[in-house]
Parts: structure tokens; sequence; C-alpha cells
């Protein structure tokens, strides 16, 4: 699993930081996260190939989250795109995207799809054979998703020479690694964790934009690996966060303690701030494993 931090500050874009936009790579499968403006530069920067991004996830339509997805889209068309591209977001964003389109005469040349979003509870978006996409609902001042990527349990692994042991047919090799009980070539059931053994642990990221601090996602987001929470302000500013719905970098590591996160990633940082470094000294005050997006930073895990 990958992730690349192309934009992780707040509203304005300046000189030296970018506003929200994220690549995850997880499971062949690469999606963009926000869409802030600038997003197609920052991509080309990271040498990520346009026709891989199949799908987009917009969290919310203020500015800073979505003002590059109508220039990606049109450069999307000038390079002669074919491949289809699925845009989830807010209700409202097909109707922002395609007026423009309309008003420029600039429809694409591929197949665009959008998938408006308007529950304000957790819904299962996207799936394929080894990922599934969810909604994270959060609370911000107008209506707002993070998203939770999931990948599914991957096949388990053969131990070759307990399965001829085992006196399997090589034909049965697809039911076990999928976790099935098979019969042997004498007719005899073979428990299939006899002749496997586990596949690789599902990982699973957590996508949580603008929001107040909010505990209803934590069941959500339970035991997830990674968890990118925002973290607008540190502490001497918490008496702002309830007025802008946004959250203090301590809050973030809170919901990633009581989520039981593996590793929690800050951002959203407010500009009014010399340094980025007092965001993780105060989160580790109450979670231990922090890590703070930069601009240009990639994550492996």
């Amino acid at each position: 699993m990958r992730l690349s931090i192309l934009g992780c500050y707040s509203a304005t874009p300046r000189a030296m930081t970018n506003t929200t936009a994220q690549v995850l790579e997880i499971n062949n499968n690469m999606f963009l996260i926000d869409c802030g403006e600038g997003t197609q530069v920052h991509l080309r920067k990271h040498k990520i190939k346009f026709n891989r991004i199949k799908r987009i996830f917009i969290s919310h339509l203020h500015g800073d989250h979505f003002f590059g997805l109508v220039g990606l889209i049109s450069t999307f068309r000038l390079l002669t795109r074919e491949a289809d591209l699925h845009v989830y977001g807010p209700k409202g964003i097909k109707e922002i995207v395609t007026l423009q389109m309309k008003l420029a005469d600039s429809w694409t040349n591929y197949n665009l799809y959008f998938h408006e979003l308007s529950s304000k509870e957790s819904e299962l978006i996207f799936e394929d054979d080894t990922v599934e996409v969810h909604t994270i609902p959060l609370k911000h001042r107008i209506y707002t998703n993070g998203y939770l990527f999931k990948e599914k349990p991957h096949e388990r692994k053969i131990i070759s020479h307990a399965a001829e042991e085992a006196n399997i047919n090589v034909a049965y090799y697809r039911k076990l690694k999928q976790g099935f009980d098979v019969k042997n070539e004498d007719g005899v059931l073979i428990d299939h964790t006899l002749v496997t053994t586990p596949g690789k642990k599902p990982q699973s990221y957590a996508f949580c934009s603008d929001t107040v601090y909010k505990e209803d996602i934590i069941p959500i987001i339970k035991n997830v690996d990674v968890l990118y929470h925002e973290s607008t302000f540190l502490d001497q500013h918490v008496h702002l966060t309830e007025r802008t719905k946004h959250a203090t970098a301590k809050q973030a590591a809170t919901i990633a303690k009581k989520a039981n996160a593996g590793t929690l990633l800050l951002g959203h940082y407010s500009t009014r701030y010399g340094s980025i470094k007092p965001f993780k000294d105060e989160a580790k005050l109450v979670f231990d494993n922090v890590e703070l997006c930069e601009d240009g930073k990639t994550f492996d895990f």
C-alpha cells in the first residue's frame, strides 16, 4: 500500500504549500482522493500515469478539496483519454463539473460517471475482487465524507509438500487457497488449514477529511492500519474548532487511539503556523505512532 501526498495544507494554495490531494495505490488500484488546485501538476511531478486513475473520491465541495477537478478532467480530454473515469462525491458535484463543460463546449471523449452521495450513514460505494470502499460520515460546515479503503482477504498459500502428501489433486488447489476443505484422491475430506497457510494480512486506509472531533466514526475505522485525520489547529487554538468545524492534532490522536489505528497521519494544517513539527509533538502526547504529511512525501505501508 503506497500513499502519495500531493497536497496537505488547508484553505489557500501558496508558493510552498498545496491544498488537499492524495493518491492511494492499493492492490493494483490507484485512487485519487480529493483534488485541490494544481493537482494535475503534482501528479506529473510524482510521475503518476493519468490513465491509471480510474476513480476519484471527493470529500466535500469546499474549493481546497475539489477546485482542481475540472482542470484534471479537461486535461484528460486533451490527452485523448479513452479509459472510463468515475467520480464519487457529494450531491451537486455533477452539476458543477458538467456546467463548466457545457459552457466551454468541452465534453469529454471518454465515459465520465458521477456517483453522487447524500447518505449520512456509512455505505459501501465501490468494490471489486480485491478492494472495498466505504464512506465515513464526517461533521463539517457542509456535507462531508471521509473514505475507508479495505483490501479483501488475500488467498491462502499452499504448502506444496503437505498437499502432495495428503494426495490432493492440483485441480483443487484454488479451492484450498480460497479457504475450502476438499476431498483428496482417496475421497477423504482434507482440512484446508492443514495444507495451507494464511495469506498476507489485508491492509486498510481511512481518509478523514475536514471534520470536527467526532467519535461516531470510531466503529467504522476500528483497527484501521493507517488513519489520515485532519489536524487544522494546535491545541492553543482549540476554541476555533467548533466554529470552523475542524480538529486539532490532539483530537486526531484521540480518535486514532480509541480506534486502535496502526499509524496516524496528520494533515490539513492551518497556514497560520510557521512549522508543522508541533503538530506531531502534540499528537504524540496521546498516540505513539504519528507521522506528518508533507507535500510531495510518499509513504509505503
